[in-house]
Order: C-alpha cells, then sequence, then structure tokens
C-alpha cells in the first residue's frame, strides 16, 4: 500500500520571499548549536501528524515520512549518513563489507542503553532486523531496505559485533541502516509489546535515542523527555540542552504557518510554498530539496485505457507541467523531469526538457491509438467506449494536490480524455489499491538511495502502483543492488530512468522540498539529508 506522504498537503495565495530562503540539501548537517540556553526550557513542534493515530507511529511499519520524522528522536541507527552522502559512526563504531558485498559486520559501541535501562548490544540489532523480516509485522518499506527477500539473517558474533547477511551483494544497505526506519526498539518491548508499536505510548516506544517518549495523545500531541544519559550522537553531541521536545499536531498548514508566526510553538515542519511569505515575526524558513521519487501520477498499465503506451504517452504530454506547477507552487517546487530528484544520486540530467507540454503530439498520438471519435463533450471514443480514467487520492487531499489535478484534468479534457477523480478514505482506497482497479493514483517517496525505484517499477514490488511487469527491467532493479561500483551503479539507473521515459509507467511532476519555519528561540538546529529537523545539538532560550 502506498503512502500520503508528508508532502500532500497545502493551498495558493501569493508568495514573493523564499528565493533567499532556500538551503539546499547539500547544507543539510546536525545542529552545531552550543549546550547554553535554557536546560529545562521545551520546544514546541507544529507537525501534520494526523495519520499517526491510524496506527503509524512504528516506523518499522508505517510507510509515513512523518513517522520517521518524530520518532527519530527516539530511535538511532547503526550509522548516520551526512549531507555530502558519506557514513560516520553511531550506534556502531566501525563496520566492514565483505569482499563480496553480501555480508555487513558491525563493531557496536559498548555504552549504550535504552532508556528502560536495558543494555544496545548484538542480539538487539538481531532481534529489530528480524522482526522487520518476519513477515508477520507486515513491514513493507522497512523490509524493502532490509533487502526483501535478499536478507539472510543476522548473526550476533560476541555482544558487540553482529553480522548481517544477504544472499547476493546489497549495496542499499549502509544507507538503508541510517535511517529511522532501521532504528532499534528495546528487546523488551520487543518481546512483551511488539504488537502495540503501531500505536505508540510510553513504556512502548522505547529506543536509545536523547529523547524518550513520555506521552502520546492521538491527534493532540506527542511529548518527549530529554534522556539524561544520551552520550553518543552520531557527531559527538551529548544529551539534549534542553528538557521537553513537545510535539503538537496541527493538520492544517495554516495553522503552523500562523502559531510559528506568533511564537506560540517554535518550530514548523511541513509547510507549503504558498505560505512561506505568510511566515512573520522573527521566525526563518529553511528549505532543503528532497532526495527520492518526485510526486508524480502512477498510469495502472493492466487496468483500463493505459494499458496502450501510445495512450499513456499521450497523457504525459497533454498535461502543461511547467505552468501548473510554477503556479501552484510559486516557483518554489521545481518541475520533474525524471522518477529520480536532482539530489538523488544516480540521478539522469539527461532527461531534462526531453518531454515537454505538446498537445498537438498529444492528440496524433490518441488518434494513432484509435480515439478519433468524439461525442457531444468533446471526450474522445473508440467502439462506443470514452476515452475516460479513474483518478483514486488518498484523503486528505490538500489544496494545492486540489488544484494541481484541476489544471490536470483541464489539460487532458482540451484532448478529449476524461479524468474523473476520487478522494477516498483509507479504507476504500485500499479497497482499489489492493486489486488494482483504479487507472491512476499519486504520491511522492523520499530516499537517497535509488534503490527505492525498486519497489516501484519490479514486478513484485510493494508499491507498484502502475502494475509495471518487465523482465528486463527486473533485472537492471536486481543490478543496481547488486553493483557497489559508483559509476555502474550510476549507469544502471540512468537506464531505469529512461525506461520509464519511454514506457510512461510513472508520470513525474514536481521536485519537493521539505520546508521548516524556526523561530528565534531555537539555535543550533540542523537538519538531515531529507531536510527533517535533527536536534542533536539544538538549544532554547
Amino acid at each position: 500500500m502506498p503512502s500520503p506522504l508528508r508532502r500532500r498537503f497545502l493551498p495558493l495565495t501569493a508568495l514573493a520571499a523564499a528565493a533567499a530562503l532556500a538551503l539546499s540539501a547539500c547544507s543539510a548537517t546536525t545542529g552545531s548549536g552550543s549546550a547554553s540556553g535554557d536546560a529545562n526550557g521545551e520546544i514546541v513542534w507544529g507537525v501534520d501528524g494526523s495519520l499517526l493515530s491510524a496506527g503509524k507511529m512504528d516506523p518499522q511499519t508505517s510507510q509515513l515520512d512523518v513517522t520517521a520524522m518524530v520518532q527519530r528522536a527516539v530511535l538511532d541507527s547503526l550509522v548516520f549518513q551526512k549531507a555530502d552522502g558519506s557514513f560516520v559512526p553511531w550506534l556502531a563504531k566501525k563496520w566492514e563489507v565483505s569482499a563480496d558485498g553480501t555480508a555487513y559486520t558491525f563493531h557496536l559501541r559498548d555504552d549504550v542503553t535504552f532508556t528502560d535501562g536495558e543494555t544496545f548490544d548484538a542480539a538487539a540489532v538481531k532481534a529489530n532486523f528480524d522482526r522487520i523480516a518476519d513477515p508477520a509485522t507486515k513491514s513493507a518499506q522497512a523490509a524493502s531496505m532490509l533487502g526483501g527477500e535478499l536478507y539472510k539473517g543476522t548473526e550476533v558474533i560476541d555482544p558487540t559485533t553482529v553480522k548481517v547477511s544477504f544472499s547476493q551483494p546489497y549495496a542499499p544497505f549502509l544507507q538503508a541502516a541510517s535511517t529511522a526506519q532501521l532504528g532499534f526498539y528495546a528487546p523488551k518491548v520487543l518481546a512483551e509489546h511488539s504488537a502495540d508499536l503501531a500505536a505508540g505510548g510510553k513504556d512502548v516506544t522505547v529506543g536509545t535515542g536523547p529523547f524518550q517518549l513520555s506521552s502520546y495523545t492521538p491527534d493532540q500531541e506527542i511529548v518527549y523527555t530529554r534522556n539524561a544519559k544520551y552520550a553518543w550522537a552520531p557527531e559527538g553531541e551529548k544529551a539534549p540542552a534542553f528538557k521537553t521536545l513537545r510535539v503538537q499536531i496541527l493538520p492544517e498548514a495554516s495553522v503552523r504557518s500562523g502559531s510559528v508566526s506568533s511564537g506560540e510553538i517554535d518550530l514548523a515542519s511541513q509547510l507549503p510554498p504558498n505560505l512561506v511569505s505568510q511566515v512573520k515575526g522573527s521566525a526563518t524558513v529553511k528549505s532543503v530539496q528532497v532526495p527520492g521519487l518526485p510526486y508524480s501520477l502512477f498510469l495502472n498499465e493492466k487496468n483500463g485505457v493505459f494499458a496502450d503506451q501510445k495512450v499513456r504517452e499521450a497523457f504525459t504530454r497533454a498535461i502543461d507541467v511547467d505552468t501548473a506547477v510554477d503556479k501552484i507552487f510559486f516557483g518554489q517546487f521545481p518541475r520533474a523531469w525524471s522518477i529520480l530528484g536532482p539530489t538523488t544520486p544516480g540521478y539522469d540530467k539527461s532527461l531534462e526538457k526531453s518531454w515537454p507540454f505538446d498537445k498537438e503530439l498529444a492528440n496524433k498520438l490518441l488518434g494513432e491509438a484509435g480515439w478519433t471519435q468524439r461525442g457531444a463533450d468533446g471526450i474522445r471514443t473508440k467502439g462506443g467506449q470514452r476515452l475516460t480514467a479513474d483518478w483514486i487520492a488518498w484523503t486528505p487531499v490538500s489544496d494545492d494536490h486540489a488544484a494541481l489535478a484541476n489544471a490536470i484534468q483541464s489539460d487532458l479534457k482540451a484532448v478529449g480524455f476524461e479524468v474523473t477523480r476520487e478522494t477516498l478514505e483509507p479504507g476504500a482506497y485500499n479497497a482499489k489499491y489492493g486489486p488494482k482497479t483504479f487507472d491512476i493514483t499519486d504520491w511522492d517517496f523520499s530516499g537517497v538511495d535509488p534503490d527505492l525505484l525498486r519497489s516501484h517499477l519490479s514486478t513484485d514490488g510493494f508499491q507498484n502502483a502502475s502494475s509495471v511487469s518487465d523482465p528486463k527491467l527486473d533485472q537492471l532493479l536486481k543490478d543496481g543492488i547488486a553493483t557497489t561500483d559508483a559509476a555502474k551503479r550510476a549507469d544502471v539507473y540512468a537506464q531505469i530512468q529512461q525506461w520509464n521515459a519511454k514506457d510512461d509507467a510513472i508520470v513525474p511532476l514536481y521536485v519537493t522540498s521539505a520546508i521548516t519555519a524556526v523561530g528565534d528561540k531555537v539555535s543550533g538546529l540542523g537538519f538531515d539529508i531529507y531536510g527533517r529537523p535533527l536536534f542533536f545539538g539544538t538549544s532554547v532560550k
């Protein structure tokens, strides 16, 4: 099942101030603030966590970006990925990769404890990884990041040495091991409360992180309290320099923007481009372009009219993407040309400008596909069948996405292509998504390693909304994970991107940035490579 990732929310109004506010992903880093400030202080952080209450508090099973973002406060990882893409020790002091690329051996710190008092050791690593890989856990994203069917298991060599093995070389693993999805819960929690992790809560969401979860009121707030014993941050930082991290669940972006402007909250994440200019007072804005799969439309090749590649190509070329994206996102989100964003390793820059808006070509292709007749309303027909496609969207749908959908529907209607759009609650959405009885759906997906395309394009990929099944593509996706040479991997993923440019299974529309407003009480705030706030070295007045 796909997830409505954190970047699916938002409306429209005037904007002018953001060009000077850009902070590229290359400059994302941990904070460098000093420990000065109010040691008993509180940072109030506004997020759209409206879907967390639907059993999405566990990054090992949830695909929501917001889950990983807030639970990073509790869950540490083996390694940390810096903004330049390099890796530094975290819970692992060092590591080795076997000559054949099938095994990763980690040498763990011996001074790390979970907040329930348990020792972090090799057995804890094994317990977490085996839990993720267990089909009963029903993990999708984290299990895929752990290698899926390639994961052979985790072996405890001794209390501070653990070996993770795969059935073939698995190049993306180190990056995966740096994420909250592969972060660590206390073994006692896994043994006694595994079924409760999705709901989350005090004494359930227990990790080794800089904070411990003190209370959780669904749809209202999550309260994290400083882990005073914390002394193993990735770049030497110690326990947080403030006591409480209060996460307020504020689904309305305008409320988050207004609240940080007025000083009611100290930090507002997931802000839309149109609200950047409305951030007032002393708050500043940081914008980090997110790596991964841009916001895209997925055309189901096994259901309805999109079985015909000419129809898929016509659909793609009939949309004036540049105009819609520029107007709706105020020039803040660049138009996407590929199924990888520009900050993602392996991005194929040669695809830029390769498929511009071309209404004439779209009409020509539809004619060649046999859609030559038109009804009284202008919609094309063939053999009495209307040229129509059903677009399912997961609620809530933001104003900007509604506006973008309207623009797309209007452009397609101009060439005689009818698109009907349904905004569905999760249950109704899944009822169509599961058996693939839809024509179009939409989302974006953050990720640093281009292997994220495997879940979206391989025949058995858990996010293969386009119902793609191509043996040559499957082989390329396998080659991508088995190849450790950077140049060879780049070539493989260039071929995959070019495949999509010809097949039109996925239509990339725009590249998201993570936009965060920070109040002047907060200093030393850092950001990870995804643009998510990090509180190492952060202090509050």
